[in-house]
């Protein structure tokens, strides 16, 4: 079993920077690749960035050159450094144990409890 536990989150205003962390409850980086997703109020949850167990990284194209996914695996911990927020960015980050295939995430069922982001003046 994995829990995953993130924070971080909080309110900012437009052009700021946050750093949200996922604590897992054991060393899981080499079995799994690791997602930050988010979910808007009245919209699905989307996959923001993810980085697999060989280091690939890949965001999704509204965050490139903003964001940045890494991970400490003496702490077990992966981060998404969040810089020059957005309005659009609101939302609760979630953080995921999963899987790549054919270079596409896929999430398993481990998922944190989730951390408000909010971008607002």
């Amino acid at each position: 079993q994995v829990q995953l536990v993130e924070s971080g989150g909080g309110l900012v205003q437009p052009g700021g920077s946050l750093r949200l962390s996922c604590a897992a409850s054991r060393s899981i980086f080499a079995i799994y690749a690791m997602g930050w997703y988010r979910q808007a109020p009245g919209r699905k949850r989307e996959l923001v960035a993810h980085i697999t167990t060989g280091g690939g990284i890949d965001y999704v194209q509204s965050v490139k050159g903003r964001f940045t996914i890494s991970r400490d695996n003496a702490k077990n911990t992966v981060y998404l450094q969040m810089n020059s927020l957005e309005p659009e960015d609101t939302g609760v980050y979630y953080c995921n144990a999963g899987n790549t295939i054919g270079g596409y995430y896929s999430p398993y069922n481990y998922w944190g409890q989730g951390t408000q982001v909010t971008v607002s003046s």
